[in-house]
C-alpha cells in the first residue's frame, strides 16, 4: 500500500520585535544558557551606579562568613562619599556579615560596602579582587574604581557585564539569598537602635507607583547623577529565567528604568517561551536511555527504531516459511507431467 503525501507543517511564527526602548544600553539573557536574546549597544562603557555592588559581592561574598560580628568604626566609614546612600551602619554598632550584605542589596548602602572592604583587607585590596573577579567571568568592558559604583573618574561597565556578573552570582546561593529579600531588620538581633529596611527595587516590593513584577527574584538597582538609573532584574517563570540589564533612560521619569525593565522581561517570556514536555507514553524504567530516532536520508522520514526493526524481519521470516510448500507442490506438479 502507497503511503499518501506527508501533510505540509505551518512554520512557526516568528517572535515578536523587541521593544523600542529609551535607555541608551540593554541587554536581554536568558540566565541558564547564557544565550543574549536581544540587545542594543550592549558593550557600551557607561558609569554602572550601584549595580556595581552585584560585582562587590560576587568577589566578597565567598571570602566572610556571614555569621561574623563586628563592631563598626570611624576607619570604616572614613572613606564613604558625601551624597552616597546609606543604610545607617554607627560607629560602635555590632553588625553580623549577613547584616551588612542585606544592608548592600536592600539599602544600597555604601556604608555597609566599605565596612565590608576593611574587613576584607582594605580598599586596595577589594578593588583588586573586584577587577580580576570582573576579568575572570569575561566582564571586559569593566573597570573597577570604587567598591560601592559611586561615580568615580575612569570606572565604567556594560550591559552585557553586568548581565554576566549578575549570571555568575546566581550560582551562589547567599548571592541569590540577598538580592531576592524585600524586608529586613538591621541589624537582625534586635536592640534599641534597630529598624526595618526595605529593597529599593521598586520591581521588587512594588513602590512609588511601580507594580511588582510577577516571578522576579532580584537583582539590583542603582543611581547617580552621572550614570542616571540603572537596573539589572531576573524573573522566573514556568522553569525560566530571564535576565535584563537596562541602563540610563533618557525619558525623565524615575520609574522608565523599571517600567523598561519590565517591558523587557515580558518580551523575554514571550520571544522565548519556556518548553513544556507532555507526557505522551509510557515511561522508561529508571536509567533506561532510549536510542535516538534519525532520519532516513533517502526519504527524510524517520527510521525505524531497532525494536521495529526485529518485527518487521520476524513477520519477513513467517511469510517465507508460509510460502515453502506451495513452491514444492509446483515443482512437484510439474515433474509429474514431464513423465507423463
Amino acid at each position: 500500500m502507497l503511503a499518501g503525501p506527508a501533510l505540509a507543517t505551518a512554520p512557526a511564527p516568528a517572535p515578536p520585535s523587541a521593544p523600542s526602548l529609551s535607555a541608551l544600553s540593554w541587554e536581554v539573557m536568558d540566565a541558564r544558557t547564557g544565550d543574549v536574546l536581544a540587545a542594543k549597544a550592549p558593550h557600551r562603557r557607561l558609569p554602572p551606579a550601584s549595580t556595581l555592588k552585584t560585582l562587590f559581592a560576587l568577589a566578597l561574598l565567598p571570602k566572610l562568613r556571614q555569621d561574623t560580628v563586628h563592631r563598626a568604626t570611624h576607619a570604616d566609614l572614613a572613606q564613604v562619599a558625601a551624597g552616597s546612600s546609606l543604610v545607617g551602619v554607627d560607629e560602635g554598632g555590632r553588625y553580623t556579615v549577613a547584616d551588612l550584605w542585606r544592608g548592600v542589596f536592600l539599602s544600597s548602602g555604601n556604608d555597609a560596602v566599605h565596612t565590608l572592604a576593611r574587613m576584607n583587607g582594605g580598599l586596595p585590596r577589594t578593588l583588586a579582587q573586584m577587577q580580576a573577579t570582573a576579568d575572570r567571568i569575561g566582564a571586559r568592558d569593566t573597570q573597577v574604581r570604587s567598591p560601592d559604583g559611586f561615580d568615580t573618574p575612569g570606572q565604567f561597565s556594560s550591559a552585557h557585564d553586568l548581565a554576566l556578573i549578575a549570571r555568575e552570582g546566581f550560582k551562589n546561593p547567599d548571592f541569590r539569598r540577598y538580592m531576592g529579600t524585600k524586608w529586613a531588620r538591621f541589624p537582625a538581633a534586635g536592640g534599641p537602635k534597630a529598624f526595618g529596611i526595605q529593597n529599593t527595587n521598586r520591581l521588587l516590593v512594588g513602590s512609588h507607583g511601580v507594580r511588582p513584577y510577577p516571578g522576579l527574584v532580584g537583582v539590583k538597582n542603582g543611581y547617580t547623577s552621572q550614570a542616571g538609573t540603572t537596573l539589572v532584574t531576573a524573573a522566573t517563570r514556568e522553569g525560566r529565567t530571564i535576565l535584563v540589564t537596562v541602563m540610563h533612560p533618557q525619558q525623565e521619569s524615575f520609574n522608565a528604568v523599571y517600567e523598561e525593565s519590565r517591558a523587557l522581561l515580558d518580551w523575554g517570556f514571550t520571544a522565548a517561551p519556556p518548553r513544556v514536555v507532555h507526557n505522551a507514553g509510557p515511561q522508561h524504567a529508571p536509567g533506561h536511555k532510549s536510542a535516538p530516532v534519525a532520519p532516513n536520508p533517502a526519504t527524510g522520514a524517520p527510521d525505524a527504531g531497532p525494536g521495529l526493526t526485529r518485527h518487521l524481519g520476524a513477520a519477513a521470516a513467517l511469510l517465507v516459511l508460509s510460502c515453502i510448500p506451495l513452491i514444492i507442490r509446483r515443482r512437484l506438479r510439474g515433474r509429474r507431467r514431464t513423465l507423463t
